[in-house]
């Protein structure tokens, strides 16, 4: 595990932090960009009033004398990580905003153990036990607006989250449905983290989603053998990498003309059928790779946005001169900064020059036949 930073350095990020949701690689990463460079942090997280952090003024040091038995307490931060915890601590501050309690033994979340905690912004509950959770458990915390409670035991999606919650992260669970309403009220969520769980497509219910705003969805590492139906319309993000996803049919991504980024990645992909790309008309980035297409995706030249597509390792035997961009010219608005084709069985010596015409430079494209 990475070395804790200092509390009074994380508690200045958390303040000064506006960071996209994107995967987590350790806990504090909700405070740094990874974004990019072509979105804007609002425009890429859909960040609203209810989306950013406390105000400095929240995070003023504070002189409460309550900090539990073995925990670090300083500026309404109260980290009681790596202590071998059996249960949520007693004594903390009513003014805390951020607690992390991560890779502790804790199996249960009972019904006050948050009480009080009315200030609380970010729960971190990350690699324990935790099985069961009391359907009152989160009443309290009228504010927490980061939740993230991966790398744990659940069956199910909490009850009855808090409905100031923001951002959701429970992957690497044993969520096996999610169930119509689970997510009833949340009008202020925007990103769920929930890959890593043995989730089939009949899994959904539908209107699973229903009510939701999303800008990203995360559901990675799952069973997934197609694009669940009915996500929300509003998603900006869409990461459904390391399923056994086979095909893309042409109605599956027709709700979703709002996605700048799409993730499919390290699947099963034989086949795009023709127009199923043209529902995406503010698609930016598209991840192919790792896949057995044997053709570069038709459509890809009327995305006028796109920028980044990766298709390396794949089966793909030719691409053609007009694969990539449009005939003529002022047509595509924006030109790619960014195409991966490496590890493929094309002769890179036969693709004509005029085919990455719409590239920024000849460094932005990755070709050949080499494995990084």
């Amino acid at each position: 595990m990475p070395t804790m930073w200092p509390l009074w350095l994380l508690a200045s990020l958390l303040a000064l932090s506006h960071a996209l949701p994107f995967e987590q690689k350790g806990f504090w990463d909700f405070t740094l960009d990874d974004g990019l460079p072509m979105l804007n942090d609002e425009e890429a997280s859909g960040a609203e009033t209810t989306s950013g952090v406390p105000d400095l003024d929240s995070l003023t040091p504070t002189f409460s004398a309550m900090c539990p038995f073995g925990c670090h307490c300083h500026l309404r931060v109260v980290q009681c990580s790596d202590l071998g915890l059996k249960s949520v601590p007693k004594e903390i501050s009513p003014d805390t905003t951020l607690l992390d309690l991560q890779n502790n033994d804790i199996s249960e979340l009972r019904k006050d153990d948050f009480k009080g905690l009315q200030h609380l912004y970010a729960l971190v509950l990350v690699n324990n036990k935790i099985s069961k959770i009391h359907e009152k458990a989160f009443s309290p915390l009228r504010k927490l607006q980061k939740l993230y409670i991966s790398k744990n035991h659940l069956v199910e999606i909490p009850p009855n989250l808090p409905s100031s919650l923001v951002e959701l992260r429970i992957h690497d669970n044993r969520i096996r449905k999610v169930p119509k309403g689970v997510f009833s009220g949340l009008r202020n969520m925007n990103c769920i983290e929930m890959g890593g769980n043995p989730l089939e497509n009949s899994g959904f219910e539908p209107g699973a989603f229903d009510g939701l705003k999303l800008n990203y969805l995360r559901i990675s590492e799952a069973k997934l053998t197609g694009i669940p139906k009915d996500l929300p319309e509003t998603l900006n993000e869409l990461h459904l990498d390391h399923n056994k996803i086979q095909a893309i049919e042409l109605e599956d991504l027709l709700r979703y003309s709002k996605l700048y980024r799409l993730g499919l990645g390290h699947n099963q992909i034989r086949m795009i059928e023709n127009g199923s790309l043209s529902f995406l008309p503010t698609l930016r980035e598209l991840h192919l790779d790792n896949n057995k297409l044997s053709r570069v995706p038709s459509g890809l030249p009327d995305l006028k946005l796109l920028q980044v597509v990766y298709l390396h390792t794949n089966n793909i035997t030719k691409v053609g001169v007009n694969d990539f961009c449009p005939v003529g010219f002022g047509v595509k608005r924006a030109y790619y900064n960014g195409i991966s084709l490496f590890n493929n069985p094309v002769p890179y010596w036969e693709v004509q020059p005029a085919t990455f015409r719409c590239v920024t430079d000849r460094l932005a494209i990755q070709f050949g036949n080499y494995k990084k």
